[in-house]
């Protein structure tokens, strides 16, 4: 139960009155919270407007605070503009126009700062209109699904209405408030609204959701943000266990895992057996799930998306989107070209606060593209208008269709190249050309287009060797060169010899875009990778190149000094064998060194038709497939 239930009560016992009575209380430039989304009182809003309409000159200039409106916005902006005038700290699909065309209000404000607005007064509030379940015999009634910055409103507003409504389930937290608390009672039931996850489009958020899936691990605790990307990535999550809950808003989908057992809360670091949110956005079956359900809590919402309170929680994984990312690692989710459509709201709270968390993770999950892969989400430049909800610094992790991209520490031309490499093809051309441009990567960065240069995302393998390491098997990518780099000089001289033949011992840009830009339809080049905390660390590395004559490939690889005699060489040559197989090639050819037994024998043990012809210290081998 709530430390604000100490705060001083009122010194009467509210009345149970009609919505005209409650309303002679409030006065010419009044300002009045209402309630937000699913706890939006609609009833008492709505006969707020008939008595405007009733009374025209007792209610002018009125200013209504909302956390975030629904349904109300059109009338408030049209018919009632000389009366009321909205004002919410999250423009939602409603207020898109109405705050273009200077008829709503908006305050952009973290949700972890909102609440401080009432509370220290900056903000004074002369009524607070709210929706309350019925009182228990002790008295108090639950704010139920809507507690956000609700509670505190209740508490700095002079005069409190509250919609009594049976419909509104008792949620245990922060949302119980005494009679002593209100001064006039309305009861009218009704049901609440109601918020269906979005639609989703299946085949794009399947294949968002796995690779944000493959980011989350048993036990982690995570938060999801708003949006059909956020939301459609969920189902991908039914096959983990024990996963936590701190988040800022319960929705349909989290109470989905919770009841198939995905989420148990038995991992977190606070609040351990408890799902936290602030408010809970649903339909009539979320909202009956959390009725006097007591694993789950709504807080205040400068609890739950305090970034400290979220960084005490260890494995948090904080899930978001954004609407558009430039190459340097800048997302919006609020605005493009001067034009509001979202909020601040609690995204930043939960990026920075999962990025401070021991072992966390911040996620931006946005599909490649918009308006039917008209536009990219991925663009050189944030468009002239936009809003920088995430800075440079903020994000970590980006996850598109096409992949994952880790900014975290990473350089301008990294940054671009990762995000290039998630880009959705069609548009790959464009943002390499533009990043030239832009001086954010070399002016002689090689790409192939179309087809040939599409990463084979199928093709990645996790594998486990004889020596126990946990490897991932995957094509390179145009963004692996600074990888790539790091291995090539991990090699010690011998190895470089014996994989290049060669006394050479640099490997600057223009050589190592060699290995990077490939044509997947003819050649292939495989990493073997472990990862070290966030870090991947490139521990061998697999190709083929082909020759169109004799459809018979150039094999060779090398695995890193230190890694050497645990079954990645073997695992390598094992994977790029299937997938020449699979592209139809009739065989591989290499030349080894004759020193190099190791190599000999690990392709000796290959189950193909093998020749040797030995020529002055090198073997030359061709092993056709059976």
């Amino acid at each position: 139960m709530s430390d604000n239930l100490d705060a001083p009560k009122k010194s009467r016992l509210p009345t149970f009155t009609s919505p005209e009575k409650a309303f002679e209380r409030i006065r010419r430039g009044d300002q009045i919270f209402i309630g937000a989304g699913c706890g939006e009182p609609r009833h008492l809003l709505n006969a707020l407007m008939t008595y405007a309409d009733e009374r025209p000159g007792a209610i002018v200039d009125v200013e209504i605070y909302t956390l975030w409106a629904t349904g109300i916005t059109p009338e408030i902006a049209n018919k009632y503009r000389r009366s009321f005038r909205l004002n919410s700290f999250f423009p939602g699909q409603y207020e898109q126009e109405t705050i273009q065309l200077g008829l709503t209000d908006y305050t952009p404000i973290p949700f972890s700062q909102a609440v401080d607005l009432f509370r220290r007064k900056f903000i004074l509030l002369d009524a607070a209109l709210v929706q309350v379940s019925p009182p228990d015999q002790h008295g108090f009634m639950s704010l139920g699904v809507s507690v956000d910055v609700t509670r505190t409103a209740v508490d700095a507003a002079d005069l409190v209405i509250a919609q009594v409504n049976r419909h509104m389930p008792r949620v245990s937290g922060d949302g119980y408030i005494h009679l002593d608390d209100v001064d006039f009672l309305i009861e009218y039931d009704e049901p609440l609204r109601e918020f269906p996850d979005p639609p989703v489009d299946d085949g794009v958020m399947e294949r968002l959701g796995r690779h944000v899936s493959s980011l989350i691990n048993d036990g982690d605790t995570i938060s999801v943000g708003y949006g059909s990307a956020p939301n459609g990535i969920l189902p991908q999550l039914k096959r983990k266990r024990h996963l936590g809950v701190h988040t800022e808003f319960l929705s349909e989908g989290l109470v989905n895992l919770i009841e198939a057992g995905v989420i148990d809360n038995s991992c977190k670091t606070r609040n351990r057996g408890r799902t936290v949110a602030s408010y809970c956005q649903g339909v009539a079956r979320t909202y009956a799930f959390v009725h006097e359900n007591p694993a789950i809590t709504l807080r205040n919402i400068d609890y739950t998306n305090n970034p400290l309170i979220i960084a005490s929680h260890d494995n948090m994984v904080a899930i978001n989107s954004a609407t558009e990312i430039d190459l340097t690692g800048q997302a919006t989710a609020e605005a493009l070209s001067g034009r509001f459509f979202r909020g601040v709201g609690g995204q930043v709270d939960f990026v920075r606060g999962a990025s401070l968390a021991h072992n966390g993770r911040a996620i931006l999950a946005l599909p490649s593209t918009a308006r039917d892969d008209q536009v990219s989400r991925i663009v050189p430049r944030l468009r002239d208008g936009a809003g920088v909800t995430f800075g440079r610094g903020d994000v970590q992790y980006v996850v598109t269709e096409y992949g994952i991209a880790y900014l975290h520490g990473k350089n301008i031309r990294e940054r671009a190249m990762e995000l290039i490499a998630i880009a959705h093809p069609k548009f790959k051309p464009w943002l390499i050309e533009e990043a030239k441009k832009l001086g954010f990567i070399y002016k002689d960065q090689k790409f192939i287009p179309g087809k040939r240069g599409e990463y084979p995302e199928h093709l990645i393998s996790r594998r486990t060797t004889k020596g126990g390491v946990e490897l991932t098997l995957r094509p390179v990518a145009i963004s692996d060169e600074p990888l790539l780099k790091d291995f090539f000089y991990s090699l010690s001289d011998d190895s470089l010899y014996r994989r290049f033949a060669s006394a050479r011992r640099d490997m600057p840009h223009e050589r190592l875009q060699e290995f990077v830009v490939i044509d997947y339809s003819k050649d292939m080049v495989v990493l073997a990778t472990v990862h070290e905390g966030k870090r991947e660390v490139v521990v061998g590395m697999g190709e083929y190149v082909l020759d169109p004559k004799t459809r018979l490939a150039e094999v060779a690889f090398a695995v890193q000094d230190d890694w050497q005699g645990q079954g990645i060489g073997s695992q390598l040559l094992a994977h790029i064998t299937v997938l020449a197989k699979k592209q139809g090639l009739r065989g591989f050819t290499a030349t080894v060194l004759a020193e190099n037994q190791a190599m000999l024998t690990l392709f000796e043990r290959m189950d193909v038709e093998m020749e040797k012809r030995w020529d002055h210290g090198v073997v030359e081998l061709t092993m056709l497939f059976r």
